[in-house]
Formats: C-alpha cells, structure tokens, sequence
C-alpha cells in the first residue's frame, strides 16, 4: 500500500480546475507560496525559523528555487540560509530567477560564495555568474582554483547567446587506441564530470574524430580499442555558433550533446540537450515579449514604475500612430456627409480584420524562420504562400462582408441611412479587400526586412508593425472610399 506524502494530501484540499490551469507543478508552487508565507509571518523568530527549516528540507531545492520568486526580497536570503546542505544550495542558485540571485550575492559573505564556486560545476558557474556584480567576480576568480578561474573567464568571454556561453569545458575525451576499460576506469575517478555529456574520441593531435554511444561501452568487453567502437560525428559547432543554429541543429537530428570545435577541428567544449532545452526557454520568452511589445522581467513584488517604464517605450510608439491615424481621418472631413459619414462606422471593422490577417501571415513566418525553415531555396515558394493566403482570406472576407451590409440596407429599409444601398457595400467590400491586401504585405515582408537589418523579426507582430498597419489599411480605405464615392456621386 502507498501511503501519500504530506504534501500530496495537502494538494487535495485544492479544487480539481482545468488541467492547463492547475497543474500538478502549480499546484506545488501554490503550496509552497503558502506555506512559506505562514512561516515568515510566525510572530517570534525562533518558531519562523524552525518552520523555514523544515520547509526547505521537506521539499526539493528547485521546487524553492521558483517558489522564492514570489517571496519579498529581503527574506530569500534566510530561506536560502536554511537549506539542509550545499548540493541543495547550488540547486537553489542555479534554478531561481535572476533577482533572486542578485540578491543572494549581495547578502553572502565571502568565504560562503568561495566554497560555493569551488563545488560547483563549470557550466552552471558560468551561468549564474552573469547576476554577479563585475567588482565581485574579479574578486572571485582571484580565490577559487586558478585552473577553474581560467575556464570560467575563456567561457565568459563568448557572447550571451553564443554556443560558447552554452558548452561546457568539461567533459569526457580519449584517445582512439585507449580502451574500454581504461577510459571506463577514468571515468569512475570522475564522478563529477557529468556522464551524459558523451565521450567524444581524439586522435594523437588532439583533433575530435568521433564519439562512442553509453551503450556500446556497457555491451562490448573492456580490452576493445575505442577505435573499434567509435561513430563518425556528423554534426558539430564553432564557439562563434548562434544560439538559433545550435537549437536548429540538435531539434532536427534529436542529438544529445552537440560537440564545439575551433577551427583546426580541435574539441572545447560539448552541449548537452539540457543545455539546448534553456536556451529554448530563454529564446522563447523573448520572443512572446517581443510579439507583446515588451522585453519586460519581473517579479510579482517589482514596483509598477519599474512596469510601466518597460512597456511604455512600445506604447509611446502605439500613441503616436494613433494620433497619426486621427490625422487621416481628419483630412477627409472636407468630404463629410453622404456615403462618406457613413463609411467611418466601418473603420474598427477594416483595421481589426487588416491587422489579423497582417499578424497571422508574420507568426507563421517569423514561426518558420525560428525553426530554420526558410531557407534560401524554399523563401520564394513559402512568401508566395502567405502572400496568396493572404490575398484570398481578405477577397473572400471582403466580399462577403460587402454582400451583408448590402442585404442589411435592403431588408431594414435603409438602417445604414444611405440613398444607395450598394455605395456603402461596395466600399466596405473594396475597403476590406484593400485594407486586408495592405495587411497582407506588411505582415509577410516586415519579418524579412527586420531580419535583413539584423533585428529579431518578432518585433513584425508588435506594436511597431500593428500601429503601421492600422494607419496603412485605413488610408487605403479611405482613398477607396472617396473614389467609390465619385462614382456614385
């Protein structure tokens, strides 16, 4: 019989939602939000302390890692403090967020961050050290091993978004004429060099010329020649690799670490699927931002100035088109009156369906770009595509709407006011299809422009390009409007 943890009997008493909602992961970060407010609101510090330690030995340091996110900052500190050994803290450092880390590394005396970095991986050190002030990493890599020192300054020197930031110096290399068995008798002497990241198999130069699978080394006798054993390594990366390239790389030919070369071929470092998957992560969050109009990262206690200042770049942008718009606007009010006042009813109509039709033919292309799929020779084909798609979505829609309107004037006896049923009809009909061809155009080469300049062609689904659309289909359908008008006027 199973008998449940205290923790899953408490996650019970949380009503059953929606499974997107209310996963089993946020229900523990519910709980352990809870309990760790529970535990600094205790009204004499001996009990808060009593129950913080308790907390942070109960659960997983990666569960508190998220749940100190949503804590105050001046009290995650303690419940780092209070975590049972230093594996559970380097878990704690390597899984929180950024602010947490920040924060950390101003409350933590020197000889507790020396013992810190001398334990902890090189890659991992390389990935919190960027949250750490330049004046106390210089002080730093002055006390830690000088050999590690070294590795972590060569990795730091790379870009952000490099491969270079995203490999690891250490991992497992042997020559072709060492065997199973010597190179297993290494690696047993090793433990904390991680076992996964492969074993890659140089020649007598130093140069990388294959790897051998775990598996091969489980099933064939010690005394065989890795040489034997070894596989030919299709697939590897320059230190100078983008992080797109390295993810575009080990998504489409599912690899497990992903070996990095210099240009004489020599191995520096490996990444790991692990080290891919954050680096998805991280490439993800930026572009939902970007679509959104921001590059904002918060916490939940972070002021709202600090909010507003983020987003209010993007905005300002927003407010000016539209301002710019009521320009447009204000230029046709020589020809107000007649069908013309009636043809303004239908502007948020025209510029909702120009910018979603606009934004639908963006994230497809910015999607496809993201993936690697648009390649030199598939571009003509893929833009001819959406451009196609575009057209047809926005005629279809636009004469449809035209025949609607047509048929509400008919049958309601003139609602829309209008002497000539078919005028307003046709100009929305024609509006639409216009407003909709504009949309279409902006939202299939406005993620290429951004991209030939060397800007994140996320940007072509924010504001930016929304705005633009906005103020380009409405004076489309406006000069539309002052033309069909002519003809029946």
């Amino acid at each position: 019989m199973v008998i449940p943890s205290h923790d899953e009997q408490e996650e019970k008493n949380y009503p059953q939602g929606t499974e997107l909602l209310d996963s089993r992961i946020g229900r523990i970060d519910d709980l352990l939000k809870e309990k760790l407010e529970r535990a600094f609101h205790k009204q004499t510090s001996k009990v808060r302390l009593h129950d913080i330690a308790k907390i942070a030995c109960e659960h997983s340091p990666i569960d508190l890692a998220y749940a100190a996110s949503h804590l105050p900052p001046n009290v995650r500190p303690v419940l780092y403090e209070n975590l049972p050994n230093r594996d559970a803290k380097i878990k704690f450092l390597v899984n929180t967020d950024s602010d947490t880390r920040l924060t950390l590394f101003r409350h933590l005396d020197d000889l507790e961050l020396k013992k810190i970095f001398n334990s902890i991986p090189l890659d991992e050190a390389v990935w919190i050290i960027e949250d750490m002030p330049e004046r106390r990493f210089r002080w730093l890599m002055d006390q830690i091993d000088s050999k590690k020192a070294g590795r972590i300054r060569e990795l730091k020197k790379h870009d952000r978004k490099s491969a270079g930031r995203l490999m690891t110096a250490e991992f497992f290399a042997f020559t072709m004429d060492m065997t199973i068995g010597e190179a297993a008798a290494y690696i047993r002497d090793n433990p904390r060099i991680d076992f996964a990241k492969g074993i890659f198999i140089l020649n007598h130069a130093g140069e990388l010329q294959g790897y051998v699978p775990t598996r091969n080394m489980m099933i064939n006798p010690s005394h065989t020649p890795l040489r034997q054993v070894m596989r030919p390594v299709l697939h590897k990366v320059t230190a100078e690799a983008t992080r797109e390239e390295v993810i575009d790389i080990v998504e489409r030919y599912r690899i497990s670490s992903l070996p990095v070369v210099d240009i004489d071929n020599y191995l520096i470092g490996v990444i790991s699927h692990e080290d891919v998957v954050e680096a998805m992560e991280g490439l993800a969050d930026e572009t939902i931002a970007r679509m959104a109009g921001t590059n904002e990262k918060f916490t939940s206690h972070d002021p709202i100035i600090r909010r507003f200042l983020t987003r209010a770049p993007w905005l300002i942008v927003t407010l000016l088109a539209g301002l710019v718009n009521v320009g447009v606007m204000s230029s046709f009010q020589k020809h107000e009156g007649g069908i013309l006042t009636f043809a303004l009813f239908f502007v948020p109509l025209i510029t909702g369906m120009s910018g979603n039709i606009g934004l639908q033919c963006s994230t497809v292309l910015v999607r496809i770009m993201a993936m690697g799929g648009l390649s030199i020779g598939s571009r003509r084909e893929i833009i001819v595509k959406e451009l196609m798609s575009g057209f047809f979505t926005g005629g279809l829609f636009g004469i449809g709407c035209g025949l609607i309107v047509y048929l509400l004037d008919m049958t309601t006896g003139g609602v829309l006011g209008s002497a000539t049923p078919g005028a307003v009809a046709a100009i929305v009909s024609i509006g639409l299809i216009g407003g909709c061809f504009a949309g279409t155009i902006l939202g299939v080469f406005s993620p290429l422009f951004f991209a030939r300049i060397g800007v994140d062609p996320a940007i072509s689904a924010g504001p930016i390009v929304t705005a633009f659309n906005d103020f380009l289909s409405m004076t489309i359908y406006f000069l539309i409007a002052w033309g069909v008008s002519t003809l029946f006027f």
